[in-house]
């Protein structure tokens, strides 16, 4: 298992996002050679770009566009790519880029840059529980055309749907700190009533116990999978297991 993982190569778009930090982070400790992408006109790009050196990670700024992500995928050449993108309704009122812009369009450019590779990358895509095609929601809809999208692509894929995501971030989501309370109290009632297996799936999770649960699916679960967070945090138990115990080593 450790020979086979030293062959592996991550590629992490969304790097400086809750997951995104801590899949990178997961990796290193790994020691599984990892490239962390920032965006070329992030505002904490100095301090990103120490984080992830001083992590053990190459850092990429390439640009979001068609050639220079192609370039990068080239360049790089991953055996696993994870797609953690996505924006906030603040920041979109911002004019930061609405949920078609960047969930769904800055994923179909990695996508799209991962195809034409000779040994085609595990592409893991970070999507969200309740994605239908058919939902109103923009939000739901830009990831069920993630979705689809991959799904037409023909790479060997893994896509996780969790609920709540909680941790600080750079970008405040009162929504997320303020629902995630409520609905896994709800969930726990209804657990008492015996719907065990529903709560379950809906549950929130921290960053880090998501990226954890992610980066041992890309690396040791199979492909074109749709995961919820059952499956997410007892991956993720076993990677964090699995890390603690090389830290016990002499």
């Amino acid at each position: 298992m450790e020979s086979r993982r030293k062959l592996d190569r991550a590629f992490v778009a969304g790097a400086t996002g809750l997951t995104g930090r801590y899949v990178v982070q997961h990796l290193t400790a790994l020691g599984v050679p990892t490239v962390a992408h920032i965006r070329p006109d992030s505002s904490r790009l100095e301090h990103w770009s120490e984080t992830f050196t001083r992590q053990g990670a190459q850092v990429s700024t390439a640009e979001w566009d068609a050639a220079s992500m192609i370039g990068e995928m080239k360049a790089v050449q991953p055996t696993v790519v994870f797609g953690l993108l996505g924006t906030t309704k603040a920041r979109t009122r911002g004019g930061d880029g609405d949920y078609e812009a960047v969930d769904f369009g800055l994923t179909a450019c990695l996508i799209d840059a991962c195809v034409p590779l000779e040994e085609r990358p595990k592409f893991v895509y970070l999507s969200a529980v309740g994605v239908k095609p058919d939902s109103s929601s923009a939000y739901y809809k830009a990831r069920a055309q993630a979705e689809d999208k991959l799904r037409r692509s023909d790479l060997p894929a893994l896509v996780a749907r969790p609920s709540f995501i909680l941790g600080e971030r750079d970008d405040a989501r009162p929504g997320e700190r303020i629902g995630a309370p409520i609905l896994d109290g709800l969930l726990g009632g209804l657990g008492l009533l015996g719907a065990k297996r529903f709560t379950a799936r809906y549950r929130s999770m921290t960053g880090e116990e998501l990226a954890a649960g992610l980066a041992e699916l890309a690396l040791n679960g199979s492909s074109d999978d749709v995961v919820h967070v059952p499956e997410l945090r007892a991956a993720g138990q076993r990677l964090l297991h699995r890390i603690a115990s090389r830290d016990e080593q002499p």
